[in-house]
């Protein structure tokens, strides 16, 4: 295998792997934050705050695979 197919390789799993978790995340956060917004409606305000900014440090994890993979890929 060349070395430029070890690298794009390398990418894809580092991207693939590296948004699975982020996204397994948000979309158990997302579900359990509508569940406890369906039991509790008064308090829709305080979680949703809440699961803005765990979505955000979710995210962020995404966003560092990604850069991971380019640094692989370009570097």
């Amino acid at each position: 295998m060349s070395e430029e197919a070890s690298r794009a390789l390398a990418a894809a799993m580092a991207i693939g792997l590296g948004a699975l978790g982020p996204g397994l995340g948000i979309g158990i956060l997302a579900s359990k934050a509508m569940e406890a917004i369906g039991r509790n409606p008064e308090a829709a305000g305080k979680v949703q705050v809440a699961m803005l900014i765990a979505m955000g440090f979710t995210e962020a994890i995404a966003i560092y695979a990604l850069v991971i993979a380019l640094i692989v890929k370009f570097v």
